[in-house]
C-alpha cells in the first residue's frame, strides 16, 4: 500500500482554505489535506505532516508567508511550495524565485490548482 500524499494549506482566510481543500480533493480524493491559519502553525505542523505540497498565502498575521516559506523550505526540503497570493508585485515573485518556490495568483481556481498538481507530477 502506498503512502498518502499530504498537502498543507496555509492561509488566514478560512474560506480560501476550504476552497483549496475542495479543489485538491476533487482531483485527488485519496490525499490528506491539513490546514493552518498562520505561518507559525504551519511551522509546527510541517514536521509531523511531512507534506509533499505546501500552499501558503503571503499576507497573514504574525510571520508572513515569505518568511514562513523560507523556514518551511529548510524543514521540508522535498516539499513543493507555492505562494498563493493576490500580491503580484515583482518583488514578491522575485523572492519566491530566489527561494525556489512556485507562485499562484489569487483568486485560486480549480483549474489553476489542478494544473499545479499535474505540473508537479505528484502521485
Amino acid at each position: 500500500m502506498s503512502e498518502t500524499t499530504t498537502v498543507l494549506i496555509v492561509d488566514d482566510s478560512r474560506v480560501s482554505r476550504m476552497m483549496a481543500r475542495q479543489f485538491i480533493l476533487s482531483a485527488r480524493p485519496g490525499w490528506s489535506v491539513e490546514e493552518c491559519a498562520t505561518g507559525e502553525e504551519a511551522l509546527d505542523k510541517a514536521g509531523t505532516a511531512d507534506p509533499a505540497l505546501i500552499l501558503i498565502d503571503v499576507n497573514m498575521p504574525g510571520i508572513g508567508g515569505l518568511a514562513a516559506a523560507e523556514q518551511l523550505r529548510r524543514l521540508c526540503p522535498k516539499a513543493h511550495i507555492a505562494l498563493v497570493t493576490a500580491n503580484v508585485q515583482n518583488a514578491t515573485r522575485n523572492r519566491a524565485n530566489e527561494l525556489g518556490i512556485g507562485f499562484m495568483e489569487k483568486p485560486i481556481t480549480e483549474t489553476k490548482l489542478h494544473g499545479l498538481i499535474n505540473a508537479l507530477a505528484l502521485a
